[in-house]
């Protein structure tokens, strides 16, 4: 199938700490390119993956659910916590929501957590028409696009579909049972004006897990897809300085691949 331009997935063969990448729910790696390219001019081993389902058309989604999403980022950390000495987990989105999994179930393995605009919960009364509504109507009016930076655009689906939406709605609630069980040092970057995401969800997510080294940050000229909008060298910044604290070494320069 034809993967739209931009959407490839990349990869970067660097040092010995490694970072991972999660793009947000009808995303896809476009949304974090730049992100995943500076921190691999700093010299890591970066994973930015598509998910299934994304990056193509949303008839491909519709046949996708979040056992598929989920382990398709958590392949990607296996492989990089064989290959790196420690590993950093980081998302958009539902990317965050992703990564912060990825963190209670792998514990020890992941050395820290940056999520920006992180979801929580699928907002809105059609979330609780969903387990019936999917049923009747196949797709509803797209998310993407919420920048404030102009002539910025997303490569993102324009249609949501609501068996993935669904599915996206049940990873969510397990999610929230389980961030107790993070305990890493946690970076959350959350801009006040999301048109996706309310405030909100980092609220529930900061109260809900168990980490005590704790950093939010405000973006405050940025919408939901922070990454691609005004606060996005700060994001990059950030959360290099927030690794570099927690891993003082950094790692060789190596070879870029991707689209």
């Amino acid at each position: 199938m034809q993967v739209l331009p931009g959407a490839e997935p990349f990869r970067h063969e660097g040092g010995d700490v490694g970072v991972l990448l999660c793009h947000g729910f009808t995303g896809s790696p476009q949304s974090l390119r730049p992100w995943a390219e500076f921190l691999a001019g700093r010299g890591f081993t970066v994973s930015l993956p598509l998910l299934p389902g994304h990056g193509t058309r949303w008839e491909d989604m519709q046949l996708t659910g979040w056992q598929d999403w989920y382990a398709e980022v958590d392949r990607e950390l296996r492989a990089l916590t064989a290959r790196c000495e420690q590993v950093f987990v980081c998302g958009l989105s539902m990317g965050g929501a992703l990564a912060l999994r990825l963190a209670a179930e792998h514990g020890g393995a992941v050395s820290g957590v940056v999520v920006v605009n992180p979801a929580n919960k699928v907002h809105g009364l059609s979330a609780y028409a969903l387990p019936v509504a999917r049923h009747l109507v196949r797709t509803t009016k797209g998310l993407a696009s919420d920048i404030a930076k102009e002539r910025i655009q997303e490569a993102a689906y324009d249609r949501v579909p609501l068996h993935a939406a669904h599915s996206l709605r049940n990873f969510l609630r397990l999610l929230d049972a389980e961030l107790p069980q993070v305990t890493q040092p946690v970076l959350l970057l959350r801009s006040p004006q999301d048109h996706v995401v309310p405030p909100a969800d980092s609220a529930r997510i900061l109260s809900r897990i168990s980490s005590t080294d704790v950093t939010e940050t405000l973006l405050e000229r940025s919408y939901h897809v922070a990454t691609l909008d005004h606060d996005a060298e700060r994001i990059f910044e950030d959360s290099l300085g927030f690794i570099g604290r927690l891993v003082p070494s950094a790692g060789r320069e190596g070879t870029t691949t991707g689209g």
